[in-house]
């Protein structure tokens, strides 16, 4: 179906050195990273677990609204924030998802039920399927 391409570079040691990360078609441009944004909260970079997060919220939300439109209801948002946390090892443990989903007519065991498929079946949740645990906290609008 698609491709995509990503890129990264790392200059130096671990803890002094820096790298850039970009993305093939361009959008994402010499995105800074450093041991500080990556470890230590440092919000003058990016990070690897920001892009990944961002990639799960994206996936799962189009999946979402997939199948919602399959089952009948239209939606007309769905916004999903995703939380990934890197614990020692280091190692993601654990992402969490949030969604908000604005969708005339559907019931809410519907909607529950279209969550969950997505949470197994999105792309990059399949990729991810290591991470100990994965939550969704998804609500109606």
């Amino acid at each position: 179906m698609s491709t995509a391409k990503a890129e990264a570079t790392w200059t130096g040691t671990l803890k002094e050195g820096a790298g850039e990360m970009s993305v093939g078609t361009g959008f994402i441009k010499q995105a800074p990273f450093t041991f500080a944004s990556r470890f230590e909260g440092d919000v003058k970079g990016t990070n690897p677990e920001e892009l990944i997060g961002a990639a799960h919220a994206g996936c799962f939300s189009m999946y979402l609204s997939a199948q919602l439109t399959n089952a009948g209801f239209a939606p007309k948002r769905i916004h999903t924030t995703a939380t990934v946390h890197l614990e020692a090892g280091p190692t993601i443990t654990r992402i969490e998802l949030n969604t908000e989903a604005e969708v005339p007519g559907l019931d809410q065991k519907t909607f529950e039920e279209k969550v969950e498929v997505s949470k197994k079946n999105c792309p990059v949740s399949k990729a991810l399927a290591a991470v100990p645990e994965v939550t969704v906290n998804a609500r109606l609008v």
